[in-house]
């Protein structure tokens, strides 16, 4: 799979998935959010997510943090908790 992370309205990393077929330069204009921090392609490994690669079209690659902040949005939330991570 693909993938970007945008920085949403308030500064918090949003990451979005998608499959390989899309490019990142066609994902990148269907969204509303006008910062890209990173791009690349992310795999599940044993169970863990890992990026890697970039995105050449939007000047990004995947950094050392794009895991963790991809299994944050999967993590199990409390009915009405927020998700700011």
């Amino acid at each position: 799979m693909k993938y970007i992370i945008f920085e949403d309205f308030s500064g918090h990393p949003v990451p979005f998935i998608f499959p390989h077929r899309v490019d990142h330069a066609d994902m990148r204009e269907q969204l509303p959010y006008t910062r890209v921090l990173s791009a690349g392609y992310v795999d599940m490994v044993d169970g863990a997510f890992r990026c890697h690669g970039g995105a050449p079209e939007l000047q990004v690659s995947a950094r050392a943090g794009d895991a963790a902040i991809i299994a944050a949005k999967f993590a199990p939330r409390l009915p009405g908790e927020a998700d700011i991570a």
